[in-house]
């Protein structure tokens, strides 16, 4: 546990690369990368944002992946009030065809097609799921954070899906209308499910850097959690650098039964709560 603290605290900071930020849009599509400054051969991860949140509220989350060695991006799409969690989907395959494809930066960076992910969060998360159903095996490793209910459901595409994932849902989905975070995971075989402790669904996108145009750099809107955010970036890099890296240093971040820093498994003896449950949780 003691070296499982140790490694979850080094990921929850930078890591040792230096970062460099560049759009999609020379590719076609808009949304936002974030690449190691130099290195050939390295991971690379598309990430999927909210409903209703723009690419831009995970600039710091893919800044971090990004520091850590991996090319992180995040297509801009499917913003509006009604969009499809097929087409999101399509636009993160697309986003890995773009850094896998080309050289970025200068030409000095590349990114190993053996070695793509997919992550995302709420109505991203279930569009990863979508992805990595599509993809086969082309990636290696896909994670959901926080996955939104959505027509048609992730969790039937879950069950499909035998590429490693991660799951991660808040201390409440078990009551939630919103998420289903708990059925995904029982769906996909190959998952490992974590419940982030104290978080709630929204928390995860970035609100810091709209305020810093206030110059309140150090609050967040309601619904944006720094403490969140920090657990999530070190389980997902953690994950991802094993899945997709090869490092065995991280291994524990892939164990389900592994005990990490603010995180707890769901409890086995638990009776399932009801749709019902669910509603009646609303007015509570």
């Amino acid at each position: 546990m003691a070296r499982n603290r140790k490694l979850y605290a080094a990921l929850t900071r930078r890591g040792p690369h230096r970062v460099l930020r560049g759009q999609l849009a020379f590719a076609g599509i808009p949304g936002i990368v974030y690449t190691p400054a130099s290195g050939f051969g390295l991971p690379g991860l598309a990430f999927g944002h909210d409903w209703l949140t723009d690419a831009a509220h995970y600039a710091d989350t893919c800044e971090h992946l990004a520091s850590w060695g991996i090319v992180a991006g995040a297509p801009d799409t499917q913003r509006g009030l009604a969009p499809s969690v097929l087409t999101l989907a399509a636009d993160l395959g697309t986003t890995l065809d773009v850094i896998s494809g080309v050289r970025l930066g200068q030409g000095d960076i590349s990114v190993d097609p053996q070695k793509l992910g997919l992550a995302g969060h709420g109505f991203g998360g279930a569009a990863a799921v979508f992805a990595a159903a599509a993809a086969g095996t082309r990636v290696k490793a896909a994670a959901a954070v926080f996955p939104s209910v959505t027509k048609p459901s992730a969790e039937k595409s879950a069950a499909t899906l035998q590429v490693p994932g991660l799951v991660l849902a808040t201390p409440d989905d078990q009551r939630s209308l919103r998420t289903d975070a708990l059925e995904v995971a029982a769906s996909w075989d190959s998952a490992v499910l974590r419940i982030v402790e104290k978080a709630n669904a929204a928390d995860v996108a970035e609100r810091r850097r709209v305020l810093g145009l206030l110059g309140l750099q150090g609050l967040d809107f309601p619904g944006s959690s720094s403490r969140t955010q920090k657990t999530v970036r070190a389980l997902l890099t953690g994950f991802l650098l094993f899945h997709l890296n090869g490092d065995d240093t991280y291994r524990q971040f892939a164990e389900p039964d592994a005990v990490l820093p603010h995180t707890a498994v769901p409890d086995p003896e638990a009776a399932p709560v009801t749709h019902e449950d669910r509603i009646v949780a609303l007015f509570r």
